[in-house]
């Protein structure tokens, strides 16, 4: 997966503005890897290795980088027979018709997985995860496809989640491969 983003432009060098306000002289185009139909498929079975010995029924994520994410795992879960539905996190609920903050099947007290491209300092991820604990739900896993400098990892483990990335960087900016599935 690592030599696939790095080849389908996913991994840019330069000086960025992360989501998060942090400076950062690299950054993860997770799209470009997820919009891809092989990074889509690799990335749907890597995540679905990490979920499917779980109780997880439904997998979702904070909205834009989490959609193809989530249908990919989706559509590997149908095609390995033992489906997991995917829902998706607003970032506020819509101002019009039934003004959801979460779209999708999920239901409430449902074992969820959380999945999104990036970690940096874990905003998107609360945002999602207190949207689904708040419908009652129980969040047994956290993964995503890239957690800078180990911060995530740090972050949800201190919270009690369990949390998993694919690809981790390193304090020099390194990118390494941290789950044996990619």
């Amino acid at each position: 997966m690592l030599e696939l983003a790095e080849e389908k432009g996913a991994l840019l060098r330069g000086d960025f503005t992360l989501s998060s306000g942090i400076k950062s002289k690299y950054y993860f185009d997770g799209r470009r890897l997820t919009l891809d139909p092989e990074g889509a498929m690799l990335t749907g079975k890597a995540f679905y290795s990490l979920i499917h010995n779980t109780n997880v029924v439904a997998v979702g994520g904070p909205t834009l980088a989490a959609d193809p994410i989530v249908t990919a795992v989706s559509l590997i879960s149908y095609i390995k027979g033992k489906p997991i539905s995917g829902f998706i996190v607003r970032k506020e609920s819509k101002g019009h018709g039934t003004q959801k903050l979460i779209e999708g099947p999920l239901k409430g007290q449902s074992p969820v997985a959380i999945v999104d491209d990036t970690c940096t300092t874990g905003g998107s991820l609360l945002m999602a995860i207190k949207a689904v604990e708040d419908m009652g739900c129980t969040v047994e896993k956290i993964s995503v496809i890239l957690d800078r400098d180990g911060s995530g990892r740090e972050l949800f483990t201190q919270k009690g989640y369990c949390f998993e990335a694919l690809l981790e960087t390193t304090s020099d900016g390194r990118i390494k491969i941290v789950a044996s599935d990619t």
